[in-house]
C-alpha cells in the first residue's frame, strides 16, 4: 500500500512538472509571436495601401486667350463667351503624393470682337471692333497630367487624407479647327455659295494668304497653312475633397499653353484681296470690317486689287502694307479650363465603404 502511494505521488510530481515545463514553454513562444504580429505591417499590395486606380467624370469651363480678345494683354478674356467642357478620366495614385491622370475632353472656345471689343479704348478697342472678326473652335483633347499633393497620404485609401491642395503640369494633344459664320454676301455682293450665318471651316479658306501665291516683299510672304493638331502644356493648383471612402471631389483651375497662335484663325497682317483670285468666301472672311453697320464704318476707300477687281475696304484694313495687322503673331493663343470633377476609387465595392 505505501508502495503504490508512494508511486502515485512520483507519477503526480512527474506529470506536474511536465505541465509546468510546458507552460512556460507555451508563454515564451506566444510572446514572441504576440512581438511578431505587433510589428507586422502588411504586404503593399491592392486597395491595402496607398496605390490604387481611379476613374472620373468632369465639367469644365474654357476661356479663350488669343487675338479676339478685349485688349491685346495675355490675361485679357470675356467672361460672357465662357464655354462648357465634359471630360473622362483614369488616374493611377503611385504614392503619398503622386497621380498621373489620363484625360480625354470635348469643349468650345469662342470669341467676337464686336462683342468683345472695347469701344472706348481708343488705341485698342476701336481697331479691335472695326476688325470685325470672330470665331467658334471645337476642341478635342487628349492629355497626360502629373498631379503632386501638398498634404501627403501615408494610410490606405480608406483612410486617405479629407483634403489636400494640389498643383499639376503634363502634356496635352488636341485637335482644333476655327469656324465662323458666312456674310450674306460678297465684298461686292457676289454669291459666296453658302447660306448666310453657315459655320464655316476657317483653315481650309487661306484667310492670311496660307494657300495665295504671295509676293517677296509682301508681310506675309511664306506663310505656311497652320495644322488641326496641336500640343499644349496644361498647368494649374486645384484641390481635392474626400466624400467617402471611394469618392473624391476635384475642383481646379488650369490653363493650355498652345504652340499656335491659330485657334482663332488670326495671327499675322491682312493681305492683298486679290490673291484669293475667284474664292469669293476666303476673300470675304479674310476681311469683314464692311459687315459693320454704315453708321459705324468711318470712311471707305476703294483700291485695285491684283484680281484686277476694285474693292472698298476701312484704311488699315483689308490690304497689303506692312502696318495693316490682322493679328499679332508674337503670341501664342492659350485657352483656360476650370474644371470639377468626380472620380471613383476602382476595385472597391460600397459595403466596405460606408458613407460618413
Amino acid at each position: 500500500m505505501r508502495k503504490l502511494i508512494f508511486g502515485a505521488l512520483c507519477l503526480v510530481i512527474f506529470l506536474a512538472s511536465a505541465i509546468d515545463a510546458d507552460a512556460q514553454f507555451n508563454r515564451k513562444a506566444i510572446k514572441k509571436n504576440n512581438k511578431r504580429i505587433a510589428s507586422y505591417r502588411g504586404k503593399k499590395r491592392g486597395f491595402g495601401n496607398k496605390v490604387y486606380n481611379a476613374v472620373g467624370f468632369s465639367a469644365s469651363a474654357l476661356n479663350y486667350y488669343g487675338d479676339i480678345a478685349p485688349k491685346p494683354q495675355r490675361v485679357s478674356t470675356d467672361i460672357s463667351f465662357t464655354r462648357p467642357a465634359i471630360g473622362l478620366s483614369f488616374t493611377h495614385r503611385f504614392g503619398p503624393r503622386y497621380s498621373l491622370m489620363g484625360q480625354f475632353m470635348y469643349g468650345t472656345l469662342k470669341g467676337s470682337d464686336t462683342q468683345s471689343a472695347d469701344q472706348a479704348d481708343a488705341e485698342n478697342g476701336v481697331f479691335r471692333y472695326q476688325r470685325n472678326l470672330s470665331f467658334r473652335n471645337r476642341i478635342k483633347e487628349l492629355s497626360v497630367v502629373a498631379y503632386f499633393d501638398l498634404f501627403e497620404n501615408d494610410a490606405t485609401y480608406i483612410s486617405r487624407v479629407k483634403w489636400t491642395p494640389y498643383a499639376f503640369i503634363g502634356v496635352a494633344g488636341f485637335h482644333h479647327n476655327p469656324q465662323a459664320q458666312a456674310p450674306a454676301t460678297g465684298l461686292n455682293g457676289e454669291n459666296l455659295g453658302v447660306a448666310p450665318g453657315t459655320w464655316v471651316n476657317l483653315k481650309p479658306l487661306g484667310t492670311e494668304g496660307q494657300y495665295s501665291n504671295l509676293e517677296a516683299g509682301d508681310a506675309n510672304f511664306g506663310i505656311k497653312p497652320y495644322s488641326n493638331f496641336q500640343v499644349a502644356i496644361p498647368f494649374g493648383l486645384g484641390a481635392r475633397f474626400r466624400i467617402n471612402e471611394v469618392m473624391d471631389l476635384w475642383a481646379d483651375l488650369g490653363f493650355r499653353y498652345t504652340f499656335t497662335d491659330y485657334l482663332d484663325d488670326v495671327s499675322s497682317n491682312y493681305v492683298d484681296l486679290g490673291v484669293f483670285g475667284a474664292n469669293n468666301l476666303a476673300r470675304a472672311m479674310s476681311y469683314r470690317s464692311n459687315e459693320l453697320p454704315a453708321s459705324e464704318i468711318p470712311v471707305l476707300e476703294p483700291y485695285d486689287a491684283r484680281n484686277g477687281v476694285s474693292y472698298s475696304t476701312i484704311p488699315g484694313y483689308g490690304r497689303e502694307h506692312p502696318s495693316n495687322m490682322r493679328g499679332s503673331k508674337g503670341d501664342k493663343d492659350i485657352y483656360m479650363v476650370t474644371t470639377i470633377r468626380l472620380t471613383y476609387i476602382l476595385g472597391a465595392t460600397m459595403h466596405k465603404a460606408k458613407f460618413r
